[in-house]
């Protein structure tokens, strides 16, 4: 009888060429089969968005023993849907976001397109994780995270996750990991969002900018702290977002 092993897909938000993802195509390559479909370029902070009403091509740029590599035009969550609809042989037995370059900590995890990958997965029921180190630089060095992420992986791909439940794992820029702490999303706020410019042909136009900050800095409970104080970051991330703790107060008023 014929053993299959794991079947990872992978996905991104910063392009099917970027160090991060490659990076951990390698880290894994030796836990399973391995198909990457993700964005042809960058496409940071898409969050959930997927292409409604433009048409989507799908390109296969690498193709080998235990490893496909391919390129859609759309989102990190389009790359999502196509993989799963037109290209994974089989169900996956894991979804990967990552790794991305730059945290996706705290009010991030609702922009982030690492994410997005991640709770699209996690919406399909398939045990999905994001990885992010907080580092934006193309030439990132994602050495330090191989022994975590392949950890990480292997617990994942073994105990599975609760439905409905992914996985936001942050790692802070340092060599040495003072430790793991698993904790809640800081509360957190972007502001100066908006940089209005003028154009010598006479129009404005704006870029999206902004500055973030940590609205509960001393929260040592936090994805914020933890990062701050450079421990690696996990949080349990769910797709139901009901505040069931005021459902009882919106029923009294008696609609």
């Amino acid at each position: 009888m014929e053993i299959k092993r794991p079947l990872l897909l992978i996905s991104n938000d910063d392009g099917y060429q970027a160090k991060g993802i490659n990076a951990l195509v390698e880290m894994l390559a030796d836990y399973g089969d391995i198909i990457v479909c993700a964005p042809e370029s960058a496409r940071s902070g898409f969050a959930c968005a997927f292409s409604a009403t433009t048409p989507l091509r799908l390109e296969c740029r690498q193709r080998r023993p235990g490893l496909e590599i391919w390129s859609c035009t759309g989102t990190p969550v389009d790359c999502v849907k196509m993989a799963l609809a037109e290209i994974v042989p089989r169900r996956p037995d894991m979804i990967i976001g990552g790794i991305n370059h730059g945290d996706n900590a705290s009010v991030n995890t609702h922009y982030s397109g690492t994410m997005g990958v991640t709770m699209e997965g996690c919406m399909k029921y398939i045990p999905s994780v994001a990885f992010s180190l907080c580092d934006y630089r193309e030439d990132a060095d994602f050495d330090p995270l191989r022994p975590l992420i392949r950890k990480i992986t292997r617990k994942v791909l073994t105990d599975g996750l609760p439905l409905g439940v992914c996985l936001n794992v942050n790692f802070p820029l340092v060599r040495t990991f003072r430790g793991v702490k698993v904790c809640r999303m800081a509360k957190g706020t972007w502001y100066n969002e908006v940089n209005k410019c003028h154009h010598p042909r006479g129009y404005d136009y704006w870029w999206m900018v902004g500055s973030y900050q940590n609205d509960e800095p001393e929260a040592e409970d936090t994805d914020n702290w933890a990062l701050s104080h450079g421990f690696v970051a996990i949080t349990p991330t769910q797709i139901d977002v009901t505040a069931y703790q005021v459902m009882d107060k919106i029923k009294s008023w008696n609609l």
